[in-house]
């Protein structure tokens, strides 16, 4: 039968397309589970959608195979107690606020925290404090939390009771958390690190780090308390499916448990965990060498690119390698003109900023992947002038250095049209999606620059959450 439209048609049109997948899951598709060993999985995908039959335990009170398959992520996480998730890394960001913060507290947060930790937030009914992040010169993006800003936070904030951060952050930038940890710790504080993009340096770590004597960068690693990853993200699970990694004595894992249970959803899919478990079995047998394929493959990407005209590859030190983050504004392409120029080669990416487009490499990408990638770059650049590079647009740079003026979150909202909400409080996140980091956040003071720049994405077709199919945001009642 054969479908013009819809869900389904439109994911059977794309996979026909023989694509190359830079962006999540990280598994990049069913060649992944086959070439590993878990074919007959796939091949009885519709009759593996069960529910809690006899045998088949439960999430919520673990003793069989769930447990046996949590006690695998425990294994391989080095862990104190892992859980998994079905609801996505943001499930388990918003239990782990609720668990840390007592109700009314407050919370010292990264300021490009994903969306997902601001709804944790308000269903905690915490008040936020805001780290801001380093700004990576030339790109106009959030780049690391330093330990300094984590520590001046704790100095103003003594009440707060934990402490909550991205590392790596959506374009791949680390912060130092073992400095982080010690600060906390110090101040008799929880550390909570949103891994949700770096469920895969854990085993970089052990594989390659640690044998080269490198820094390690897994938050498992470095004094976290709880650290949440997304295994769809960079490894080999299905989409939606994450772990929960509870590191340390400072977090009763009952408390944890019960709040949970109150996010997740009481008919969990047995296909996502059982992809869960798939890649956790592969991790188990076959880590090592998937893990350095990958770093090979990376290398030699790395190596290559150096050797195109007009490409401009970020290099930072705390930067996960993983992401590809590149910059072709040297040969006049800005980030959106060089993603529609890469999806002509069925080259798909993850994200879009300015200049930058970030490839999300996973764990099942292919040497043939990156040689596609470096071949599309290669005829680009070569049939463009190469000059100097595109400065990042002036309305990006000043907003993400930018400091809003904080107030409480309104307790009482109303929602009104964008234009007319400069001078009022924030009381629901303005979010251009990706990278799902808000340019305003509740509690803060909505201006005229973030009106401005949200009517220029939004006339550009870019998707910005937060405001509703009238042209309206949410703010306190006056």
């Amino acid at each position: 039968m054969k479908r013009k439209t819809g869900i389904a048609a439109f994911l059977l049109e794309h996979a026909g397309k023989n694509p190359v997948s830079f962006h999540m899951p990280g598994h990049k598709g069913e060649a992944f589970y086959r070439d590993n060993g878990c074919g007959d999985f796939l091949d009885a995908l519709m009759d593996c959608d069960i529910t809690e039959i006899p045998g088949a335990d439960n999430l919520f009170q673990t003793e069989g195979i769930i447990r046996q398959t949590m006690d695998r992520y425990r294994e391989l996480y080095d862990s104190e107690e892992s859980y998994l998730l079905i609801n996505g890394s943001s499930a388990g960001l918003i239990a782990s606020i609720m668990t840390a913060v007592k109700r009314g507290g407050s919370l010292i947060m990264a300021r490009n925290c994903h969306k997902s930790i601001f709804n944790g937030v308000v269903m905690a009914g915490a008040e936020p404090v805001y780290a801001y992040p380093e700004v990576i010169d030339g790109y106009g993006i959030s780049g690391e939390i330093t330990a300094e800003e984590i520590r001046r936070c704790l100095k103003e904030h003594p009440d707060s009771d934990a402490v909550i951060l991205p590392s790596p952050n959506y374009y791949g930038i680390c912060s130092d958390i073992g400095a982080i940890a010690a600060a906390v710790h110090e101040a008799g504080k929880i550390l909570i690190v949103d891994q949700a993009h770096g469920a895969h340096l854990k085993f970089f770590d052990r594989y390659i780090r640690e044998e080269k004597k490198q820094p390690l960068l897994a938050a498992e690693n470095l004094g976290a308390d709880i650290v949440i990853n997304s295994i769809h993200k960079t490894l080999g699970a299905f989409t939606q499916t994450a772990v929960v990694n509870l590191c340390s004595g400072r977090i009763n894992k009952y408390d944890f448990e019960d709040k949970l249970q109150l996010i997740e959803s009481t008919s969990p899919s047995y296909l996502l965990m059982a992809s869960a478990d798939l890649n956790a079995e592969i991790l188990e047998k076959r880590g090592r060498n998937l893990i350095r394929s990958w770093e090979d493959n990376l290398r030699y990407f790395y190596e290559e690119a150096e050797k195109i005209p007009g490409l401009r590859v970020m290099a930072d030190s705390m930067l996960d390698h993983t992401k590809i983050n590149l910059d072709m504004s040297r040969c006049g392409l800005s980030g959106l003109e060089l993603e529609e120029q890469l999806m002509k080669y069925q080259i798909y990416p993850e994200l879009v900023t300015g200049n930058i487009v970030m490839c999300m490499t996973g764990i099942g990408n292919r040497r043939w992947d990156y040689e596609r990638l470096l071949q599309a770059l290669t005829e680009l650049s070569a049939g463009l002038f190469c000059g100097e590079a595109r400065t990042v647009p002036e309305a990006v740079q000043r907003l993400t250095v930018k400091k809003p003026v904080q107030r409480s979150i309104p307790n009482e909202c109303e929602r009104i049209p964008l234009e007319n909400a400069a001078g009022r409080i924030c009381a629901g996140s303005i979010i251009p999606y990706p990278p799902g980091i808000p340019i305003i956040c509740p509690g803060e003071i909505i201006d005229e620059e973030v009106l401005r720049y949200t009517a220029e994405l939004r006339k550009k077709g870019e998707k910005v959450m937060g405001i509703d199919d009238l042209g309206r945001v949410t703010v306190g009642k006056e």
